[in-house]
Order: C-alpha cells, then structure tokens, then sequence
C-alpha cells in the first residue's frame, strides 16, 4: 500500500465532474499541482512533465468523508467483545490496517470521534506523518459518560474507563477530563449525552447529562479552541445539546418540536448515522436477527425521518456517518451506504447526498472549505468512478468501480488485505443462542 510517486502536476482529462457541492454535473478536465486543485475546465494545458490520466467516460468527485467511523473497534458483535476483548497495542496496530480499507472504498477523509483507549490520537499522528497511509483524519479520545449513561447498559462502571468511554460524576472531573483530552491532541470532544437503562419509559434512549453539565462541557473545550459532538437519541437529549452550544449532533431522533426548534436556531450539523440501522432493518435476517429488533430500527428511522427533512429544509446540515466499525457496518463495505439512505429516506436528491457526504462533511475534519470538492484551491482528495453516482448513488459501493483514488495530489494503490486468523480471546464467544431447559428439548 502506498502513493504514485509525485510528478509536478497530475492532469485527469475527459472526465465528467461531479463538483461536490451541488451543481449538475459537466465535462471537464482537473489540474492537480503539488497537494491542490489549480484548474478545473475544458481543454487544459498540461506541462511536459504532467502524468496525465485518460477519464473519458468517467466521474471525477471528491472523495467521501465519513463522519462516524469507529476505526479502532475492529467489528465486534457486542459490547462485551467490545468493552473486555480488545488490548491497546493490537487493537492500535489493527486500527492502522483497517484505514487502507476506506482508502480502497474511496474514503478519503474520516472522523472518529471516539476510540478505545487513545489510538485515535496515535493514528492520526502517524497518518499525517507518513508513517501509516490512510485518509485524512479527525478524532476524539474517550467519549465522556456518567456512570447512568452509555449504550452498553449495565456493562459501565461507576467510575473509571472502559472500551471508548471515560465516566466523569463530578464539575471537577467533567473538567479535567475534556483538558486532559485536549492536552494529548483530540479534534473533538465527544459526550453520550443519552443512555439506556433497565427499565426507560421512552423510545430510544434516556437522557443521562442534565443542560448545565453539557454547557459545562462545551465550555471548557471551547475555551481551549475545541469543538463538541454529541451522541443524542432523543428529542430532550437533542433540544439540550442545541442549547448547550455542541458543534454537532450524531444521530439527533426521535426529535420533536421543541427539538427541532432548537437545533434549527442553532443550525448546528447533525449526523444522522443511520447505516447500521438500514443494514440490520434490511440485511438482519442474513446475521439472525429477530424480527423484533429489525421492526424496532425500521421504526426509528421512519419515525425520525420526518423531522430530519424539515432541519434540513429550514437551513439546518445533514451530514453523511455510517457508524463503519461494528459487525452489521465492516470497513470498507458500507461508506456509500448513508447516500443511499439520504435518498431512499430523507429524501435527497443523489447530488444533494453526495455534498452531504464530501463539501458540507469536509467540517467534521475541521477541514471546511478546503476539502470535500472539485474546484480550484482546494485539496485534492479525489477519487475517479467508473459509472455515473448522480443517477445512482450506490454505484458507490462497488470495489471495482473506484478506479483511481487520490490524496492530496498523489494516487494510492491500496491492495486487498489478506485473509486474517484472530488471535485467542480477541473475539467474544456464546454457547448458543438460547438457554438449554430440557422441557424445551425436541427428544
């Protein structure tokens, strides 16, 4: 895995362009010097030492961004696996294998706004130094929980760290915390601002930080120049970290009124994440899921969808996350999928989804306005389709259909990674799938 070697320029003639932020397609030639986009137009002139690349009767795009990519979990099946199978240095070394995945997909920008221990840290640092080829990255550190909150239930200690959280019960210690984090390099702060518990009497998940110890939060990561993302399931959760001042909001369902009123003053970006709920809604049956949980995520985006379409027309940013990373969601397999999703659910036009996934997501890198499009001055994070993803945005997620993916300036060849044996214990195990009553025996 690696870059083309860098000539002094790089010409893709005869391509047809998708430009990332909206407009119709067009025919046209992209210039590319040193790290930058320098011309976009008919006919241009290439220097004598410009490698030039023959795209006739293909797209040129941005390269998608992914704004929600768990790049350290390595795919589990549960929390368990999750929370109690994974060691720092392995999963850091897997980490840095996964990122040539997106790359292979034609992600070239990605945020992982939590990681296990502090690898997301580590791997950007030794993307951006060369060490590690992947896409441009952002990333948190530990998601902040109280000891109530968090999607793994009962599995969150009352204190301490575990898997990619970090349970904070005080002023003092939310406070030291988010410095800490800033302190060791994160982009982002991340809080579960909801959680699920034994008995809720709401749909999606409870609301476990109250409105003070949110701004708390924003505050002191605002005041050392970092910005906040939150994962909010839930109308209270979402009006909340509106007001709060969050940066961004993950997922953001459930929303009513109030909800939408707040994040629609606040036109904070919110990504909806909805990948891994498509996935076990339409692929479930493939990996065992019941029937009941499929209905319960065919619920949740049907539920929310209609309240996401009317942010989204009153000025408020969708922005494209797959929550790549888990079982149902495995690098490089599913980036192109919250595309389709815009389109199929929300109602995006395929241009309008493919900005949401590259210009508009450029943000969650912190990169806004210098990456994410075909134009003049900007990177070029680019990738070559053979296929046309303003008709048919799932075109996406065929292998063979990236063709060419380039990184500021530079093609990379990334090869298919071979098969893997894990390790003992890195994976979690069951006995089955149901307790053994004998009354329950057929014989």
């Amino acid at each position: 895995m690696g870059f083309v070697a860098a000539d002094s320029g790089v010409v893709l003639r005869g391509g047809r362009v998708i430009d990332g932020l909206g407009r119709a397609p067009f025919n046209a030639d992209v210039r590319i010097d040193g790290d930058s986009i320098v011309a976009v137009g008919r006919n241009l002139q290439a220097a004598p030492t410009d490698r030039v690349l023959d795209v006739t009767g293909k797209t040129v795009m941005p390269g998608l961004i992914d704004s929600h990519c768990h790049i350290s979990f390595d795919e589990p099946n549960s929390n368990d696996e999750l929370f109690f199978h994974r060691r720092e240095g392995l999963a850091a070394i897997i980490a840095a294998a996964h990122v040539g995945k997106l790359l292979r997909a034609g992600v070239t920008g990605f945020l992982d706004a939590d990681s296990l221990f502090d690898i997301g840290v580590d791997l950007r640092d030794a993307i951006e130094a060369g060490i590690v080829v992947g896409p441009r990255m952002a990333t948190g550190g530990n998601a902040l929980l109280t000891a109530a909150g968090g999607t793994a239930g009962r599995l969150i200690p009352d204190v301490g760290r575990i898997g990619y959280g970090r349970v904070v019960s005080s002023r003092d210690e939310i406070v030291a915390e988010v410095r800490r984090q800033i302190k060791i390099g994160v982009d982002w702060i991340k809080v579960h601002v909801t959680g699920l518990t034994p008995r809720q009497k709401i749909k999606g998940e409870v609301q476990v930080w109250n409105l003070e110890e949110l701004k708390l939060v924003v505050n002191t990561a605002h005041d050392l120049g970092v910005p906040v993302v939150g994962h909010c399931r839930g109308a209270s959760s979402t009006r909340d970290a509106a007001r709060a001042g969050f940066d961004m909001i993950l997922h953001a369902t459930y929303m009513d009124d109030e909800a939408l009123e707040a994040v629609v003053a606040a036109k904070v970006p919110i990504v909806p994440t909805f990948t891994f709920q498509a996935n076990l809604l339409d692929y479930g049956a493939e990996v065992g899921a019941s029937d009941s949980v499929r209905e319960l995520f065919r619920k949740e985006i049907e539920e929310s969808a209609v309240m996401l379409r009317r942010a989204f027309e009153a000025g408020v940013p969708l922005l494209c996350g797959t929550e790549s990373g888990f079982s149902l969601t495995p690098y490089g397999d599913w980036h192109y999928r919250e595309l389709e999703v815009f389109v199929r659910d929300l109602g995006f036009t395929p241009l309008e989804a493919i900005r949401a996934a590259t210009s508009e997501n450029a943000f969650a890198l912190g990169l806004a306005g210098r990456t994410g499009a075909v134009e003049p001055g900007r990177l070029a994070d680019l990738i070559v389709v053979d296929g046309d993803p303003a008709a048919d945005v799932t075109v996406l997620g065929a292998p063979d259909k990236i063709q060419h993916v380039i990184l500021g300036g530079r093609e990379v060849h990334v090869p298919e990674p071979p098969p893997r044996t894990d390790p003992p214990g890195w994976r979690g195990t069951t006995y089955g799938s149901r307790i053994l009553r004998k009354s329950g025996l057929k014989r």
